[in-house]
């Protein structure tokens, strides 16, 4: 406690402190050793004998680690009720390390499809072939365009890419013309590119704002996953409603059932509802 409550403590200290508390687990779980051989595990429920598995594995991979002096490990276990969850460093400010599942999704014509979820961390460029050969394989053809971010625009996804006749939004290598009309096109269909990338972004953080995506409540990977696929799946509903509640009113509007008049009074009704 006298650690944890220090804002910044030293290396020595905070090494010293773990020794303490690896040496008090490594004495309750001899203890445990000792009564097990004499009575056995049976009297545990389920969820005490899991716990006390997962508990052996974060004290050996702790140990390693004190050992070793590193702060890194493969499959590294940081929730003893969730010891599928992986810690993700990511930079931001404020959150540098976050935790929970990966998601590489696509957005198509405002509807969204999962691509892969995943609990290790990995790089995203490395899913843009297999979203492309995902989009090939639910439309037949291959996209005319796929708006990224900066990390999947690596040199062999550039080259992939061209290779198949597929942009790849962002501005290409190299210098850029000397040409200034040209080099002007070039930077507004690069911003062209960044604005209709925003649809993603906005997708997701409606998915946790509006659908709590951001605050998952279940504890197993595969409900967690479930949730998450029911709540692209709702959104997508969603999307299907409001396209059919558009072509509705074009319908109502062309067959002169409903003049312009009343128009902004519809268009209020469904952006309430967005």
């Amino acid at each position: 406690m006298a650690v944890i409550k220090k804002r910044r403590a030293s290396k020595n200290k905070m090494r010293k402190a773990i020794r303490k508390q690896l040496g008090y687990i490594r004495r309750n779980l001899r203890h445990i050793e000792q009564l097990a051989t004499v009575v056995g595990l049976n009297s545990l429920s389920r969820q005490q004998y899991r716990n006390m598995l997962v508990i052996s594995e974060v004290f050996r991979q702790q140990a390693l680690m004190y050992e070793s002096k590193d702060h890194r490990m493969s499959g590294r276990i940081v929730s003893i009720s969730q010891p599928h969850i992986r810690p993700i460093v990511r930079g931001k400010a404020g959150t540098p390390v976050e935790f929970g599942m990966k998601i590489s999704s696509a957005n198509i014509d405002g509807y969204m499809f999962i691509d892969r979820c995943s609990w290790d961390p990995y790089n995203e460029s490395g899913d843009l072939v297999m979203q492309a050969e995902k989009y090939r394989h639910r439309y037949g053809v291959y996209p005319a365009s796929i708006h990224a971010d900066q990390i999947y625009r690596t040199r062999d996804n550039r080259n992939w890419c061209k290779e198949r006749g597929i942009r790849l939004s962002g501005p290409p290598l190299g210098r850029p013309p000397k040409d200034r009309g040209e080099n002007r096109e070039r930077k507004k269909l690069a911003r062209q590119d960044e604005l209709d990338r925003i649809a993603v972004e906005g997708t997701f953080g409606r998915a946790k704002r509006r659908y709590s995506m951001g605050r998952l409540m279940t504890k197993l990977a595969e409900t967690s996953e479930s949730q998450v696929a029911m709540i692209m799946l709702v959104m997508n509903l969603e999307k299907i409603r409001k396209d059919l509640f558009y072509v509705f009113i074009i319908a109502m509007l062309r067959s002169r059932k409903i003049t312009k008049s009343h128009f902004p009074v519809v268009l209020g009704y469904g952006n309430m509802a967005a």
